[in-house]
């Protein structure tokens, strides 16, 4: 399904692009149907829609929401991304994404102040002024960047790895809504909800599989099949709980510009015979 992308971030979150140019590098990229999905912020939306209007490109909204749920089992709390797609009535998610952003700026600050016995520096002024300001644009990427402008790393992964990643001095979880209930927020936008890159969260093939399940069971719409890089046998995993669940796929790249230089626009996975995308359903 080449020409659709439906998972980007610009520089309202944790990509180096604006909206604007966003656009633009799509229109160059031979993408005809391109969806912006922030991290817990739809503010880049407009300005997209905006620059698209003269352009043969057209602009879903989107958001990249992050959730979290749980495995009675190991009674474990894990994070896990939700993208909406294609709200009609984005009135209830604006409502919740007020929060996240909120929890968002909140947590930044968190880190921040965890940071300095471990740094001997309070850097938050620093890692705000990477965002204009805007607290709750804040990612743990702005921080990680931080870090290395400062030489206390020499790579934003090792920023993670030593420090700000879960079970790391500096880590702070995101505690935004349950998977449940995002899911019925983005239903009551009347958009489509997304299990984005199942095969990113660390988990074990016991968990992707468990959490494909409850995503299903709580009424997810569909999942976004994972990039050509992983194993073959990743991929097919997650094929066989799609066709067992009767879900259907999104494809996008996940694009940040320089943040992740390895991860190019508009480079997606291949759609498998007898997939449903979840694009053939947008209005």
């Amino acid at each position: 399904m080449q020409g659709v992308d439906l998972h980007t971030h610009s520089n309202i979150s944790d990509g180096t692009l604006s909206p604007e140019q966003l656009v633009h590098a799509a229109v160059e990229k031979g993408i005809h149907t391109l969806a912006l999905t922030d991290h817990d912020s739809m503010d880049g939306l407009k300005l997209a829609e905006n620059i698209a209007q003269d352009l043969p490109l057209k602009i879903i909204s989107g958001v990249e929401i992050s959730s979290q749920w749980s495995r009675p089992a190991t009674k474990k709390n894990y994070a896990v991304h939700v993208v909406a797609l294609n709200m009609q009535n984005p009135e209830p998610l604006l409502a919740l994404l007020e929060q996240q952003k909120q929890i968002r700026a909140i947590r930044a600050k968190q880190i921040c102040d965890l940071l300095v016995p471990l740094i001997g520096e309070d850097i938050y002024a620093d890692v705000i002024a990477k965002v204009e300001g805007v607290a709750d644009r804040i990612t743990r990427t702005h921080i990680a960047k931080t870090l290395v402008e400062k030489g206390y790393v020499s790579r934003a992964q090792q920023a993670f790895d030593k420090y700000i990643k879960e079970g790391k001095k500096a880590y702070v979880k995101f505690d935004g809504l349950g998977l449940e209930e995002t899911i019925q927020v983005i239903h009551e936008s009347q958009g489509f909800a997304v299990l984005a890159h199942p095969t990113k969260y660390d988990l074990s093939a016991t968990n992707i599989r468990y959490l494909i399940e409850i995503f299903s069971k709580f009424g997810g719409d569909a999942v976004e099949l994972p990039p050509a890089i992983e194993p073959a046998s990743t991929r097919q995993m997650v094929d066989r709980m799609i066709e067992q669940f009767g879900l259907k796929v999104s494809v996008g790249s996940d694009f940040h510009g320089d943040n992740m230089p390895w991860i190019k626009l508009g480079n997606i996975p291949r759609v498998k015979e007898g997939q449903v995308g979840v694009w053939e359903s947008f209005v």
